[in-house]
């Protein structure tokens, strides 16, 4: 018997849905359904990625790879091969917050939080979303926008969570970097790469570089040193 607590434990783990492998690729199916959004579009999002982490010394994947290295890549979940997936690493990471002054007595370049917001959609996996092709980016987004005091023309580069290709994409969207069911063309011809309009996830992203169970913290950090111009060449983004 199984006792029923949420829809998770009613509708998803009877029918075997791999999760969340297939809970996220039941919601980029969604996507393609609604948008035609294709696999070799989502593709674009991990070969970036990727251009990113051969960057990265500390990447856990570093090799150059192509679209159709990412087709070719072992069937996880439809539409999801190996490569639209995050890694599964060890890691750990922080961020200190300080105020003004702390900082000015540290002698430490200021990288200010300028906006922020939260919502949730769902308990656990993307697939109980209300709407697959949604996600709470679409309601946090224009609020921390708003409260930063900027437009997506002042943003030169984006830290993004990518557990998968397509939480990248969708999230894209709902950000407002493009409109809803746009984000494959978005991305398409290395938008996110290396000297592309909105450099990505610049030190490889959970795709490539590593993904501790939870990646959160590594947006943020990744965010601080570019904002801080740690870096030198192509990684720094102008």
């Amino acid at each position: 018997s199984l006792e029923v607590t949420h829809p998770v434990d009613g509708f998803v783990r009877p029918t075997g849905l791999f999760r969340p492998p297939g809970a996220y690729a039941m919601a980029a199916r969604r996507h393609m359904h609604e948008y035609g959004t294709t696999e070799e579009q989502l593709a674009e999002i991990a070969v970036a990625t990727r251009e990113w982490a051969s960057m990265n010394p500390k990447a856990a994947q570093q090799e150059p790879i192509t679209v159709d290295d990412v087709l070719d890549s072992r069937r996880i979940s439809e539409p999801f091969n190996l490569l639209d997936c995050c890694l599964v690493s060890d890691g750990g990471g922080a961020v200190v917050l300080v105020s003004e002054e702390k900082a000015a007595e540290l002698g430490v370049p200021e990288i200010a939080v300028a906006g922020v917001a939260s919502t949730s959609t769902h308990r656990q996996d993307i697939s109980e979303m209300p709407d697959m092709t949604t996600t709470g980016a679409a309601v946090t987004g224009p609020k921390a926008f708003e409260q930063a005091g900027i437009t997506h023309d002042d943003v030169d580069v984006a830290q993004i969570y990518d557990s998968f290709t397509y939480t990248a994409l969708v999230t894209l969207e709902d950000l407002g970097f493009c409109e809803k069911g746009a984000g494959g063309e978005f991305v398409a011809g290395g938008t996110t790469a290396p000297g592309g309009e909105l450099p990505m996830n610049t030190q490889g992203g959970g795709l490539s570089y590593c993904h501790p169970g939870h990646f959160g913290v590594f947006v943020l950090i990744e965010a601080a040193r570019q904002l801080r111009g740690d870096y030198t060449g192509e990684r720094q983004v102008d």
